[in-house]
């Protein structure tokens, strides 16, 4: 593993099949994901380590229903800004903003394109006002979620590892995580 310019680059066939795993469930037991890319434990913690470090790690999350919890309406939210040159300042007022989950700065007829969760069409409705509010907030445009058929929160990882594109191959298991593929002749 080197990692060093925070782009993925150095990541080796044992740092993506742990990548892979932590992903999947983060509460797995170190000594199995050591069964699983054949590492003890205390290598597999380093390997762990050495990811965060790096920032290739950047946390560990529950994935929560939000209906379940009373949030029963997705919405994204096209924000167009007045002076691009204020974007950074405006970007912070907007992620501090509760119900707001996701804030892209994006090409096309928008300048930030949020991902937001609220109770209802009021609350709604509020967050949207406190958007306007914001200095610099020329306009809005809400696009209310009827459903969700895919909604992902883990990173596809390559296939291979990054530092070098002639390392053994791998295949994906549903699953079941990562086996690797008999070597080649």
């Amino acid at each position: 593993m080197k990692l060093g310019n925070g782009s993925g680059n150095g990541l080796d066939a044992i740092d993506l099949r742990i990548l892979e795993t932590l992903q999947s469930d983060c509460k797995i037991p170190l000594n199995r994901i050591g069964k699983l890319v054949g590492l003890s434990a205390p290598s597999v913690i380093d390997r762990i380590k050495k990811l965060e470090s790096a920032g290739v790690i950047r946390g560990y999350h529950a994935s929560l229903d939000s209906r379940r919890i009373g949030l029963d309406v997705t919405a994204f939210i096209g924000v167009v800004v007045e002076q691009p040159a204020a974007i950074e300042e405006l970007e912070g007022l907007v992620s501090a903003l509760e119900g707001v989950l996701e804030c892209h700065h994006v090409t096309g007829q928008h300048t930030l394109l949020l991902k937001v969760k609220t109770r209802n069409t009021s609350s709604l409705e509020h967050l949207i006002s406190q958007l306007r509010s914001i200095p610099g907030v020329a306009r809005t445009e809400t696009m209310v979620v009827l459903s969700t058929h895919t909604e992902r929160s883990q990173v596809p990882l390559p296939e291979e590892p990054t530092g070098n594109s002639s390392a053994s191959a791998r295949r994906r298991v549903r699953g079941g995580g990562v086996k690797p593929l008999a070597a080649a002749s």
